[in-house]
């Protein structure tokens, strides 16, 4: 019995000799794997320290393009900065002239002195002195359109006309939303209402240069005619109303298109009647210029003589309409010279003359009805010229068979 004991005390033993070495060498494994992953995390922990210090010292590379861009848009601040700068030195001297405090002045104070201190006959909005924000007289500058590395922003910068084609993607976008809420109505049994149209009769499309200006990009006669072509189709379908906003960027009213020139203010003579003169008042070959004088009886006076000058009834017609139109016969006086051409031609152009001298005694809503009556607008109609092998302009000799 003793000896079993014995026996299997030995076998124990060298059961442990033989399994100690093994838990030591798992030990071992287990605490190298330990000690290599804490050395590991802190090699990597130095690694990204010194990755970040590196990044944080090494200047980053920038394109050709975008260094370009960047010079040309510092000179471009620099130039809008020194322009503001002067902008707000004249404003202030402009102020103190006026005996005003610069400080409250505004631009349409500015517009206001220019009008006071320089009233005179000129006309033409060139010749005119102009004082305003530099943000309004130098175009808009076009924002930066990739990033440093050269990388475009804009999903349609390869089209050449990102802004531009946006836009149309923007339209069409709108007409495939008001195709499909047309379905969802019309699944409903329902109609459009008539009063919810979209109504766009006292406002016209912007004009190719003010689209210019708005997307910052020049466009070709096509595109503008591509442009209003995408637009009549979004404004002609029956919920069009739905995408007003967008459509209205757009327009503009018809008014200020009608009556862009501005009018002239009258002038005083030394007895302080007020008059226009309208010069250049051309019909075929006749030319001539046209004086309105208010306060007046009703006189006109064509080369020294009366209304008679015209012998015969409609070219005197032709003359008193646009004064009977606005009901200016008595209250205004005429004072037309004219010469070259005939009688129609000579009445055609003092009737422009005349309408076009009214407009600085009469109301706004009379401008729209003149312009509705077309004596604002100048007829450029002129004789066809005789064609050779035929009698006239138009005229053929008879054509016979035999």
């Amino acid at each position: 019995m003793f000896m079993i004991f014995n026996k299997m005390s030995l076998a124990i033993k060298f059961t442990l000799k033989q399994a100690l070495p093994v838990v030591s060498r798992t030990s071992a494994i287990f605490q190298n794997v330990y000690n290599y992953s804490s050395k590991a995390t802190s090699q990597e922990n130095v690694y990204n320290t010194f990755t970040d210090w590196e990044s944080l010292n090494k200047k980053k590379k920038i394109s050709k393009a975008m260094k370009a861009y960047l010079e040309r848009a510092k000179e471009h601040d620099e130039f809008m900065k020194k322009q503001q700068f002067e902008y707000n030195i004249g404003k202030r001297h402009l102020a103190n002239m006026m005996g005003e405090d610069p400080e409250t002045f505004t631009q349409k104070d500015v517009d206001r002195a220019i009008e006071y201190l320089f009233p005179s006959g000129i006309y033409d909005p060139a010749a005119r002195p102009l004082m305003k924000p530099p943000e309004e007289v130098f175009p808009a500058r076009k924002a930066a359109e990739f990033d440093e590395a050269g990388r475009p922003h804009h999903f349609l910068f390869y089209t050449g006309k990102p802004n531009f084609f946006k836009l149309l993607y923007d339209a069409s976008e709108h007409i495939q939303d008001l195709y499909k809420f047309e379905d969802k109505v019309s699944r409903k049994k329902e109609v459009a209402d008539a009063n919810s149209k979209l109504e766009l009769s006292s406002s016209v499309w912007i004009t190719k240069d003010e689209l210019e200006q708005i997307l910052v990009e020049t466009i070709t006669d096509l595109e503008y005619d591509n442009f209003k072509l995408v637009m009549e189709r979004l404004v002609s379908l029956p919920y069009s109303y739905r995408v007003k906003e967008f459509v209205e960027k757009f327009r503009k009213p018809l008014a200020t298109q009608r009556f862009a020139l501005e009018i002239p203010k009258p002038s005083y003579d030394e007895n302080g009647v007020a008059f226009v003169t309208t010069y250049e008042c051309l019909r075929k070959k006749a030319r001539g210029d046209v004086t309105i004088k208010s306060p007046g009886t009703g006189k006109i006076t064509i080369n020294g003589q009366d209304l008679t000058y015209f012998e015969d009834v409609q070219s005197r017609e032709q003359v008193i309409f646009p004064l009977i139109f606005t009901e200016m016969q008595d209250k205004v006086d005429v004072v037309c010279n004219i010469e070259g051409g005939g009688p129609s031609g000579q009445a055609g152009a003092i009737r422009w003359g005349i309408a076009w001298g009214l407009r600085s005694f009469v109301d706004k809503n009379m401008l729209e009805a003149m312009q509705v009556a077309g004596l604002l607008t100048r007829d450029h109609r002129r004789r066809e010229r005789k064609k050779p092998g035929q009698p006239g302009a138009r005229k053929k000799p008879t054509w016979k068979r035999r």
